[in-house]
């Protein structure tokens, strides 16, 4: 009897299948090829199915059959690619470092010997993932994506060249080698969209490399022009972005003030990510809060926080959100663990954490620990060049000048900032910035543009949907439209002449028996200024106490009214 031989057109199209992102196509061509028996190759096919099906039981089934099967054909390097996989799949779909480490040290095991290939790569790009995934181990990280390029270009394996170079750049990055980085990500997203490579989830891998990376370092004008290209490849071959990447875009569309579309981006990944890979989740759901924050809806960003209790991105979003409520003992606190987390000095991971460790010391008065925080965002700053950080660097300048009482050099740093940000479309930033510059031109009596600015920034809040800093700036220019100071004519031939529009302010709202807290906060004012200015006045007009100081304003005819007198220049 003549045995019926066995077809290899199913096996042949069920790769192809997957290289054209028709992964039920996929599913069918193996399954038939697979009825005809048991082969590594339609296994190991048929775990990249689940894979990007997110049917983690399938994964986990077919790649350890397709293990089982090359050790049992002696094929030790095909076992050891698939002992790696394995390694991901555990960290990813489980959350099981230990395990992962396990596969790891197998696959060390097969592999070792034997002459370097393929599979070496393979297993050099997920330790290297792994190091700097779990242990941020940039440097080992470093060192296997560099073995990784060198095979892939050695043996004709695109995919390990573009990964190997994406990992890379990433880890450059994280180091501060952001030009060289940057160069090796572009490379890196440049042979995925290009069609080089054939397993598609690697070309999702490389691009969500380069997103990720312009993300840590706020180069989000990169980010949005790539985003744009893995947009149209992704309409092109009919497949959709990786949760993961789905959360990293959401932060680019977040920064260019497109909420809505983050909201979606968002919603999807924690969707997706909770019902196939729950490990990863946190960091949606701390990126979901932050935008929950921002929209004003500071409870819903609390829970979602709370969720992702100990994600990093939880606890810059826990520490803003400390800000928000004028908690800036909490928040000082959470940036330090914050930075904990990344204790290398100079990770450009630390910029984020140092702006806002910045703003909570200014605001307890611990002005020397928040001059080590500026100067080391300094340095990071200079290394990185993208005008995010940049702005970042200038606003926290204009925080500590507040602090000190400069309001002159308050001024200029946050004129700068809100430059630099108009520059790179970013709504949110400008906004809060022009806040913070209409504070200081208040502060410095020119009311005019103050109000100016207030108006500008409530247009930049009420067009993306940012609630609660738009009834800040709301609130903010109801105070100021309330506290113009009125003389009678000769005012400026009495003792007052000698006071400035601000001092006349304090002194106006003295005379109406508000204390040095409720002035601060009806002119927009750190009670600190309002204690300087308040002595000032006392100096100036050589007294001794407030109720002195009050009865003079009364005999003068100081008060707050709507408008100011016409002799007050503004």
């Amino acid at each position: 009897m003549i045995e019926e031989p066995i077809r290899a057109a199913p096996l042949a199209e069920g790769w192809a299948a997957l290289s054209n992102g028709d992964w039920e196509g996929a599913r069918a061509s193996f399954e038939e090829s697979l009825v005809q028996g048991d082969t590594p190759e339609a296994l190991e096919g048929m775990g990249w199915v689940g894979h990007m099906l997110n049917e983690d039981r399938l994964t986990f089934d077919a790649r350890e059959r397709a293990y089982r099967l090359y050790l049992g054909r002696g094929e030790k390097g095909s076992a050891a690619r698939i002992a790696a996989w394995l390694a991901a799949d555990h960290l990813l779909f489980r959350g099981e470092p230990a395990v992962a480490n396990g596969w790891l040290q197998r696959a060390h095991s097969l592999i070792d010997g034997l002459e370097p290939g393929v599979d070496h790569g393979w297993l050099a790009i997920h330790e290297g993932h792994i190091a700097v995934a779990l242990d941020e181990d940039t440097a080992k990280a470093r060192r296997l994506a560099a073995s990784a390029v060198e095979l892939g270009r050695k043996f004709g394996a695109p995919e390990l060249e573009m990964l190997g170079l994406g990992l890379e750049g990433r880890a450059l990055v994280s180091e501060g080698e952001l030009e060289e980085g940057m160069r090796r990500l572009d490379e890196a997203t440049t042979v995925a969209l290009a069609g080089e490579a054939s397993l598609l989830y690697c070309v999702a891998w490389a691009c969500c490399y380069l997103i990720s990376a312009c993300e840590r370092v706020r180069d989000y004008e990169r980010a949005a022009q790539w985003c744009s290209r893995v947009g149209e490849f992704c309409g092109q071959h009919d497949i959709f972005l990786l949760n993961t990447c789905r959360a990293h875009y959401a932060s680019v569309l977040s920064w260019q003030g497109r909420w809505e579309e983050a909201e979606s981006q968002l919603s999807a990944a924690v969707g997706g990510l909770q019902s196939s890979r729950p490990p990863m989740v946190g960091d949606a759901l701390a990126r979901l809060g932050e935008l929950r924050r921002r929209q004003g809806r500071a409870a819903e960003a609390e829970e979602l926080f709370s969720r992702s209790e100990t994600h990093t991105l939880s606890l810059l979003g826990r520490a803003a959100l400390a800000l928000d409520h004028d908690q800036p003992a909490e928040a000082a606190e959470l940036a330090d663990r914050y930075l904990r987390r990344f204790s290398d000095p100079g990770r450009v991971e630390r910029s984020a954490g140092l702006e806002l460790a910045i703003r909570a010391l200014a605001r307890l008065g611990e002005q020397e620990r928040a001059d080590e925080a500026l100067s080391e965002l300094r340095e990071i700053a200079a290394r990185a060049r993208t005008r995010p950080i940049l702005a970042a660097v200038c606003s926290s300048e204009g925080t500590l000048a507040v602090a000190r009482g400069d309001h002159d050099a308050a001024r200029r740093s946050f004129e700068d900032a809100l430059d630099l940000l108009a520059a790179c479309d970013a709504p949110f930033e400008s906004g809060r910035v022009r806040l913070d510059l209409a504070a200081t031109l208040s502060a410095l009596g020119r009311r005019d543009r103050s109000r100016r600015e207030i108006e500008a920034a409530i247009a930049n809040f009420r067009e993306i949907g940012a609630d609660g800093e738009c009834s800040r700036a709301e609130t903010m220019l109801g105070k100021l439209r309330k506290a113009n100071v009125t003389l009678p004519p000769d005012a400026l031939n009495t003792p007052l002449s000698d006071l400035s529009r601000r001092e006349l302010e304090v002194l106006a709202l003295v005379a109406e028996g508000l204390t040095n807290r409720d002035i601060a906060e009806r002119l927009v004012l750190s009670e600190h200024t309002v204690n300087r200015h308040v002595a000032n006045i006392l100096r100036k007009l050589g007294l001794t106490s407030r109720a002195a100081a009050a009865s003079l304003a009364g005999r003068y005819g100081v008060g707050i009214a709507g408008t100011s007198h016409p002799g007050m220049s503004p």
